[in-house]
């Protein structure tokens, strides 16, 4: 899966360091649901599984590249259900590479697997409401705002609404 400027591939052992950095980054904690770091043994069987096939464990996670092949953040499908021809969407650019389109590149390289290997109809994100770069990132990529859940997340001692995208496919 690549354009003329990035690819997306297979999360590998040799990712651990930036894996490790980026989900331990606490400024992004609150749109990911976690209040902790992760160990690095955590990562590394985490690294380890990705070997497995998506529709035993329900969740596949790509490295973004550029054609150097530095890495330039993550992209997930999670919570696949093949019968419902779905799955969630997250994605993750490193700080200093935001802002440049990969993100935009990495959803649409990321919907054209989807719907090529795993027949996809609808993939989905939940988006804070504060969030604007992922929103704007979403939108261009097809997404559209279905759903607000009201007081959903807690985070920075108040709660926040979260928006529901989606992007089917005919």
């Amino acid at each position: 899966m690549k354009s003329d400027s990035v690819f997306l591939r297979a999360l590998e052992p040799s990712d651990i360091e930036i894996l490790f950095q980026l989900e331990n980054n606490s400024l992004y904690w609150k749109y990911s649901n976690r209040t902790e770091p992760f160990s690095k043994a955590l990562l590394e069987n985490y690294i380890a599984q990705q070997s497995q096939d998506i529709f035993e464990v329900k969740q596949k996670r790509f490295v973004l590249a550029s054609s150097s092949k530095e890495t330039l953040g993550f992209v997930d499908l999670f919570d696949f259900e093949p019968i419902h021809r779905r799955a969630g969407v997250g994605i993750l650019i490193k700080e200093g590479k935001q802002g440049n389109g990969f993100g935009k590149t990495a959803l649409n390289l990321l919907a054209t697997y989807a719907q090529k290997h795993l027949h996809i109809h609808c993939l989905y994100a939940n988006i804070a409401l504060e969030n604007k770069p992922s929103i704007r990132v979403f939108e261009a990529c097809g997404y559209q705002q279905v759903g607000i859940k009201k007081a959903w997340n807690f985070y920075e001692d108040q709660f926040h609404d979260e928006y529901l995208y989606q992007k089917l496919f005919h």
